[in-house]
């Protein structure tokens, strides 16, 4: 239910893309952004940066699409998210005692510190190539094609990218009790 909770501005920008035109989707994607981000405050009492950060680009990038109309905008959303996680998880490499990925998954995998950094300089490489990839196609193929791309393509390559983690690291997932008594002290 998260992932289709977290996926909703986008299909939104979708739907309306396919119906309108690019400035209605951004002016729909804008309002989902902001109303996901009140619902989350109000439901969990607490909100994930990435939904912050999401939210800025959208607003920002997509303001500056309906006010210049101009769509360059809002195509280098996707990238300007993507840069700024890899730089975020490039970041924690080097800043505190945890990288990012291990501190979001620590609690269910047990690895060397060797594996970790390279775990998380997997996922920091993954996010420059999906803000390449993005740039790539919202300048090379059609404005339709890059709508798609962005709703299939870049979800489809997340989806692949972690099960193809998943599978990876099945190896190092603790035992249930294990991560139990870790999370409970």
């Amino acid at each position: 239910m998260k992932i289709f909770f977290d996926l909703l501005p986008v299909l939104l920008f979708f739907i309306a893309y396919k119906l309108f035109d690019i400035f209605v989707a951004t002016g729909v994607i804008i309002v989902a952004c902001v109303v996901q981000l009140i619902a989350v405050k109000l439901i969990t009492k607490r909100v994930e940066k990435m939904y912050i950060w999401t939210c800025l680009a959208v607003v920002l990038l997509g303001g500056l699409t309906l006010w210049l109309r101009d769509p360059v905008f809002i195509k280098w959303k996707p990238s300007v998210v993507n840069w700024g996680l890899g730089l975020a998880f490039l970041i924690s490499q080097f800043v505190g005692e945890k990288s990012l990925v291990e501190r979001m998954l620590g609690k269910a995998l047990e690895m060397p510190t060797v594996k970790w950094k390279c775990l998380n300089f997997a996922w920091v490489l993954f996010f420059i190539v999906c803000g390449v990839l993005n740039i790539v196609i919202a300048y090379a193929w059609t404005e339709s094609a890059w709508v798609n791309f962005k709703l299939f393509g870049l979800t489809g390559l997340s989806f692949a990218f972690v099960i193809g983690q998943m599978l990876l690291l099945r190896a190092h997932v603790k035992e249930p009790e294990e991560a139990e008594k870790e999370a409970a002290g």
